[in-house]
């Protein structure tokens, strides 16, 4: 399960990036870093470099894998629904918008890009996403937003905290990816886990698995970057 990381180093890292967060000073690569606490929840994530990959001939991969614990929580959804997903939205306190609201845009490039910036992610009924093209043209698709479906039968709040869970990795033309693992609310044996979950999906990518990974860090928003695989 551990697959290539170091558990000991893994342990201390994420020990050292918690205590940061708390405002603790940690040692990093023998210098002494003075922790702040933050007045929002920082995201960790792991920074990963690649080697011995070649964007324009190896093949590109592309990847998404469920983690066990929601690295971000705070993700704010969009619910684009038939009357009855947009009545259960309104139960659960999700935003949503009908058919209506989304003729009212008018196709508009400015608003379809601004309602994609306003949400993290967006879920659709089924009846719904086959007309999404058609009512707002490309621009949910253009920032990486097209709706996630859920069926009629799907529970909301179990759909939602699936998309939070889940991460993806992929391949564009540069060689370094970055992926939330976690924040600095969570419990620190949920961290490791999902990092190492995280890492050994990305290396299952790969042609030649973890020796195509170069090195790895792991950072929270605000804290210094630590290595955690070299």
């Amino acid at each position: 399960m551990s697959g290539k990381l170091n558990s000991a180093l893994l342990d201390k890292t994420v020990n050292d990036i918690l205590a940061y967060s708390a405002g603790e000073t940690v040692t990093v690569a023998g210098e002494e870093k003075a922790g702040k606490k933050r007045n929002f929840v920082e995201t960790i994530e792991v920074q990963i470099s690649l080697k011995n990959y070649d964007p324009q001939r190896d093949k590109r991969f592309s990847g998404t894998f469920k983690l066990p614990s929601i690295p971000r929580p705070n993700l704010k959804c969009c619910m684009l629904g038939n009357a009855a997903h947009c009545e259960q939205a309104d139960r659960i306190g999700v935003d949503h918008m009908s058919v209506e609201d989304l003729k009212k845009l008018n196709k508009n490039k400015k608003l379809v890009k601004k309602l994609a910036k306003r949400y993290d992610f967006f879920l659709a009924s089924d009846n719904m996403i086959k007309q999404i093209p058609r009512l707002l043209g490309p621009g949910l698709t253009k920032a990486g937003k097209f709706p996630t479906l859920l069926s009629s039968g799907d529970d909301m709040q179990d759909k939602i905290n699936e998309v939070k869970s889940t991460i993806k990795f992929q391949m564009k033309k540069v060689l370094c990816l970055n992926v939330s693992v976690g924040n600095v609310t969570m419990d620190k044996q949920q961290i490791i886990v999902n990092t190492q979950l995280a890492a050994n999906f990305l290396a299952s990518l790969l042609k030649k698995q973890w020796q195509n990974i170069g090195n790895m860090y792991m950072k929270s928003t605000m804290g210094p970057a630590i290595q955690i695989y070299f």
